[in-house]
């Protein structure tokens, strides 16, 4: 794959979704300067990449899987 950062890919990956930052620590229930930071350091478990993969409409396996095949 592409060798980008994980705060890469997710930015990447609102951008393909057409979703803001706000958009998206809405959905995950964080403010926006906390998600910020933490994108940031790229500190997210697992279960957090799911749930944004999820918010963002994907699957994430390493990857956010897009259902026409595109993988970000």
């Amino acid at each position: 794959g592409m060798n980008v950062t994980l705060e890469q890919r997710i930015l990447m990956a609102l951008v393909y979704r057409r979703m803001t930052q706000t958009e998206l620590a809405g959905k995950l229930g964080m403010s926006v300067s906390n998600f910020n930071q933490r994108l940031k350091r790229a500190s997210f478990k697992v279960e957090e990449l799911e749930k944004i993969a999820e918010a963002l409409g994907a699957k994430f396996s390493y990857s956010f899987d897009f259902e026409d095949g595109t993988k970000i």
